[in-house]
């Protein structure tokens, strides 16, 4: 259990489940038409692998640009998946 947590093998961990819940969840949609557009999911996925890029890279210890530069794109990433939601929620009314 040790080793898992030493260096980056934990960031490394959870962004494979999160290459496997992505294509679960695109499995489902593929062949029920079910649960979130590919778009969507990409989205919010994409905030949530930034998060972890940025704790790998302060785990790697690449320095603050490291870290801030995933942090950065966590918060891009993050900005479009609200823009995308706000936009549905307020549907064509502009």
């Amino acid at each position: 259990v040790e080793a898992l947590f030493s260096g980056t093998r934990i960031a490394d961990l959870i962004l494979g489940l999160m290459l496997l819940e992505a294509l679960g969840l695109a499995l489902v949609r593929w062949r029920t038409g079910a649960g979130l557009a590919p778009a969507d999911l990409l989205a919010t996925l994409a905030a949530g692998a930034c998060l972890v890029l940025a704790l790998r890279a302060g785990l790697h210890q690449d320095g603050p640009f490291g870290v801030g530069l995933w942090l950065g794109a966590a918060l891009a990433a993050h900005l479009w998946d609200l823009r995308r939601r706000w936009r549905r929620q307020s549907g064509p009314s502009r």
